[in-house]
């Protein structure tokens, strides 16, 4: 069972930048879709960026794309969000997450892997965007 610990967290003022670190553990992380959600109280826990499938594509939901990267490590088993030129509707708590033969579905702005295939989680990091 993969198992992550989160790193990176904080509080940042608009425009800033931010590092979130997942540290894998338990199995080798290049045998898992890894993906980044965040979630704000009182809302689902939504997906923002993910790498699935062979191809090692990178999949982004618009108000992130631009700003965010994801990209993963599988020497060192890391799974990391570069989050640039961040703004206060970025405040959430962000999850590292991994599955494995996640799904796909295509969305009016690309594909997008399909949330219910991730299953190993982070504790989870709060970042707060504020001037």
């Amino acid at each position: 069972q993969l198992q992550f610990v989160e790193s990176g967290g904080g509080l940042v003022q608009p425009g800033g930048s931010l590092r979130l670190s997942c540290a894998a553990s338990g199995s080798r992380l290049d045998r898992f879709d890894i993906a980044w959600f965040r979630q704000v109280p009182g809302k689902e826990r939504i997906i923002i960026s993910c790498i699935a499938g062979g191809d090692f594509i990178k999949h982004y939901v618009p108000s992130v794309k631009g700003r965010f990267t994801i990209s993963r490590d599988n020497v060192d088993g890391s799974v990391n969000l570069q989050m640039n030129n961040l703004k206060p509707e970025d405040t959430a708590v962000y999850y590292c997450a991994a599955g494995q033969n996640v799904r796909q579905r295509i969305t009016s702005d690309g594909n997008m892997c399909v949330e219910a295939g991730f299953y190993s989680w982070g504790q989870g990091t709060q970042v707060t965007v504020s001037s």
